[in-house]
């Protein structure tokens, strides 16, 4: 075949310039940082830059009568023009659990440790109130400021429970909130007088709602939260049960109401160094985040909105409608709480004749009930979903509670107290839940630190109440008392926003 035809078979068409050999190209170091978006500073024509305004346009690169696309302008424009990177309430959180890492078996050891000795201290009250009205002369009203005193302390708190963690530290501010009981415990085994007394509750309160935030927040964003939380407060229920039957056992023998103090006193002195042992090596920013791989691999530089101030996150909680809720919420459920271990027993004293050596033990049954409640039944809560197992507790709760009212006998009316609270106790941990569900990690010790401390001032303003109108009318006001607050909790819980899945 001849050259002629063989060009011809492939179209191959003379050179008709020779060829050159390229310039040479020499590599240029710059000796200057590179830019946020290192290719910014270049000029990509208008395959990058999009059509040229002025001048004619190439014949054929735009159909007539179709606008041309607005490309972006730059590098940068074109990282800017996509969606925003996830913030970090969009972030899939890398949830720690019980056992992993291995320290975490006995930080949540020592949460229990330490609800249980809340519960200690919160049901003795119950069994001494009808000794110290004895001992100091007074009645159901200027008893009640006790509870005044301890809700005080819980809403003071309240503001200062993120500042001390930001300064201190999870283990240091533990360490201080069990000195502050601790302190509060000397002054009440001295027996002092009854302002003193009062005082002593305020105290109390403070480092009360300053542990329980913290350990609210930690066993939360634990997995599973609701489990745990459940076993967490079901110790608190088992420091409850324990304080009536030993408190009922000390006065009914003859000692003194104070001397019982000395039991949780010794018990604040092992929580101190349990909570600084197993907290101190604990950082607040451990827990990881898994962002989307967009997040990850995102050149543009964090900007000033990613870091809030400790005050912008207060003024951030206390917007939030779960934080205003949660509080009103938590409110009622702990003022049916504190008023029914309270002043049940005084209800049975005077229109069921019970024998006051006795019913004290009726005390310990309602924490029986709410101890097994927590530990049993919040295993079903994911099953069933938090929300809905909340609606149908409560519903029970306000059926045991006319039964509580209405039934004419002491044994009758222990039994459905017990029943009370084997329903009422699954309902404080579950909302615990959702609360951490929906909101933002970076504000949850605060928001939850506000509902612990504002929200349980409902644990003196219910008590207070039910002794004002109980030295009027009688301790049966109680039960209307407590129904009503069963009626708000409802209508808090149904106001609040649906639980939103995180973005994976």
């Amino acid at each position: 075949m001849s050259s002629a035809s063989f060009g011809a078979l492939f179209d191959i068409q003379p050179v008709s310039t020779p060829v050159t050999n390229p310039s040479t190209v020499h590599q240029k170091n710059r000796s200057e940082a590179p830019t946020s978006i290192e290719l910014d500073q270049f000029t990509f024509g208008k395959r990058y830059n999009g059509p040229i305004e002025s001048g004619p346009q190439p014949s054929g690169e735009v159909p007539s009568g179709v606008q041309s696309p607005i490309m972006p302008m730059t590098p940068n424009e074109l990282e800017m023009s996509r969606p925003p990177s996830p913030k970090r309430d969009e972030a899939v959180s890398l949830m720690q659990s019980w056992n992993d890492p291995p320290m975490n078996k006995w930080r949540v050891l020592c949460c229990c440790l330490i609800y249980f000795g809340n519960g200690f201290n919160d049901a003795a009250p119950g069994a001494l109130i009808p000794y110290m009205e004895t001992h100091y002369h007074i009645g159901y009203a200027v008893m009640s400021l006790i509870f005044v005193g301890n809700a005080t302390g819980f809403i003071v708190a309240a503001f200062f429970t993120n500042t001390m963690l930001h300064w201190l530290g999870r283990a240091k501010c533990l360490i201080v909130a069990e000195l502050i009981m601790l302190a509060a415990y000397i002054m009440l085994v001295t027996t002092p007088p009854y302002p003193v007394v009062i005082v002593a509750f305020f105290l109390l309160g403070y480092g009360l709602a300053t542990n329980l935030a913290l350990n609210n927040v930690f066993c939360a964003n634990l997995h599973p939260p609701t489990a745990i939380l459940g076993a967490a407060h079901g110790s608190y229920g088992v420091g409850g049960i324990v304080a009536p039957i030993i408190a009922t056992v000390m006065v009914s023998k003859g000692d003194i109401w104070s001397r019982f103090y000395f039991i949780p006193l010794a018990l604040r002195v092992f929580c101190i160094s349990f909570a600084g042992w197993a907290f101190w090596s604990y950082k607040e920013d451990s827990p990881n985040t898994l962002l989307r791989a967009l997040e990850r691999t995102a050149s543009r530089q964090a900007t000033g909105e990613e870091a809030e101030s400790k005050l912008y996150n207060l003024k951030l909680a206390l917007k939030s409608r779960v934080t205003i809720f949660g509080a009103l919420f938590i409110f009622a459920y702990q003022g049916a709480e504190v008023s029914i271990s309270g002043w049940v027993i005084s209800f049975l004293i005077n229109y069921r004749d019970g024998d006051p050596a006795r019913v004290g033990y009726v005390t310990a049954g309602f924490w029986a009930g709410i101890t097994l409640g927590r530990f049993v039944l919040t295993h079903a809560a994911p099953k069933i979903g938090e929300k809905n197992f909340v609606v149908g507790l409560i519903a029970g709760t306000m059926a045991f509670q006319l039964l509580a009212w209405l039934i004419p006998n002491v044994i009758g009316g222990a039994v459905a107290v017990a029943f009370l609270g084997l329903l009422l106790g699954p309902v404080y941990p579950c909302a615990q839940t959702i609360f951490s569900r929906l909101m933002p990690r970076h504000v949850q010790t605060t928001s939850i630190g506000f509902i612990s401390g504002a929200g349980s001032s409902g644990g003196a303003v219910a008590p207070f109440t039910t002794g004002i109108l109980a030295q009027a009318a009688g301790t049966y006001i109680l039960h209307p008392v407590c129904i009503g607050l069963y009626v708000v909790m409802l209508a808090c819980w149904f106001v609040l926003p649906r639980v939103r899945k995180r973005a994976e």
